[in-house]
């Protein structure tokens, strides 16, 4: 049955949840809990310390991250994590996905398909911040190298995958999700994102599957809630759009091609996985109509508004500066935002590759995915454009690796 939004189903949700425990009280609590975590990131910001955890690829690969640091991590459910690849080898991608756009005329045929995508529909079609690039080999190479392979299973090993019925997903083992690029000229004050969450707006209170995952919040019991268990979380469905993912994420992410920072037209997070539990229960409270959950609208990314989340708003902070082969990670719950304008001198451009371990609902959006690249077609997530199908240079079954393959589908673990 498709989820309905409509305002009596609404209020039908709220009387139910109200039955189960004292969502005030809960969310009076819960609320003095984030009031504290929100001045300390103020505090680390004013004192110029970033409250994004930073780690290097070398404590990884050699197993020294500390226990006080993976604990931080998941406190603030984002992280910078430094070198996974090298500059040089960085810069040369970036400088490769420059030619692989001009000489296959992207500009010129970004303006023959204007309108397709309408995601971003406020870009300007003759000069896009976003380019619906899937299969560079640049991109192949960044999602099968190794090093981002140990990236992503650290990443994925800070999950508790055990469920009802077993294993969620392996945390070992990866499923491709190709996603776009990003080149970010100057000046540029057309991507500006406010901040939101991806991945499911109403059904976070209305889907089953999504009822599951947060059913201590919506009993009163915040405290027992870990936004680490991957229990039900294959389980939720979110209403088709653009804007959803169809595959399980355990972090969303980007690599840096260029040196970028506060005020280039980048990151902005708020380092908490506390202000998803305090906006869902915001929700429930007695102010808010019967049939609203604070604007909250089906089929659009979840919307942080000064209105109804000013608390989570003053937790938003910009990411520090990162250089080429750097990346950047928050886990699907962590609202996130894009600066209005890009002040800086130089580009702002990433690779946009997220964490998408190998479980059933993955393997089975591989395969829709897997003819889209061997036909150069646009990633089945995203507005059919289609631009590859007809470019040269584009990466080929010969372009991947043993691990690539693997993590493509074409060949079993």
């Amino acid at each position: 049955m498709p989820l309905t939004d409509s305002p009596e189903f609404i209020a039908q949700t709220k009387h139910a949840f109200r039955k189960q425990g004292d969502l005030a009280a809960a969310f009076a609590s819960l609320t003095e809990f984030l009031e504290a975590e929100v001045a300390e990131i103020a505090a680390e910001q004013a004192a110029g310390q970033s409250p994004i955890p930073e780690l290097s690829y070398t404590e990884l690969a050699q197993g020294t991250v500390s226990d006080a640091q993976r604990a931080q991590v998941q406190k603030r459910g984002c992280v910078i994590i430094r070198g996974v690849f090298d500059a040089a080898e960085t810069e040369a991608w970036n400088e490769q996905l420059v030619d692989y756009i001009e000489q296959n005329h992207y500009y010129e045929r970004a303006q023959e398909k204007a309108g397709i995508d309408q995601y971003f529909s406020q870009l300007k079609a003759d000069r896009p911040q976003v380019f619906g690039l899937y299969w560079s080999k640049p991109q192949m190479w960044a999602r099968q190298a190794e090093s981002m392979a140990q990236t992503k299973r650290w990443l994925n090993g800070l999950w508790q995958v055990e469920g009802p019925q077993g294993p969620v997903f392996d945390p070992n083992r990866e499923c491709t999700y190709a996603d776009r690029i990003r080149r970010r000229e100057p000046g540029d004050n057309t991507l500006g994102l406010s901040p939101h969450v991806d991945s499911g707006s109403i059904e976070r209170w209305l889907d089953p599957g999504f009822q599951q995952v947060y059913a201590s919040l919506f009993s009163g019991d915040w405290q027992a809630y870990d936004p680490f268990n991957a229990a039900h979380r294959l389980d939720t469905e979110e209403v088709p759009s653009p804007a959803v993912c169809h595959m399980f994420r355990t972090f969303q992410g980007w690599t840096a091609l260029t040196p970028q920072g506060p005020g280039d037209g980048t990151l902005q997070l708020v380092p908490s996985l506390m202000a998803i539990p305090w906006m869902l229960l915001r929700a429930l409270q007695t102010d808010i109509p019967e049939g609203d959950l604070c604007g909250a609208q089906a089929g659009r990314a979840l919307r942080v508004s000064e209105e109804y989340h000013a608390l989570v708003l003053k937790g938003l902070v910009p990411i520090p500066r990162v250089f080429p082969g750097d990346t950047v990670w928050w886990h699907p719950d962590v609202v996130h935002a894009v600066e209005d304008e890009h002040q800086g001198s130089g580009y702002s451009n990433v690779m946009y590759i997220g964490a998408s371990p190998h479980c059933p609902k993955n393997v089975a959006f591989q395969e829709q995915q897997k003819p889209a690249f061997l036909e150069g077609k646009s990633c089945p997530d995203f507005a059919p454009e289609d631009y590859e199908v007809a470019f040269t240079g584009r990466a080929t079954l010969d372009d991947l690796s043993d691990l690539g393959r693997q993590q493509m589908g074409f060949v079993p673990w």
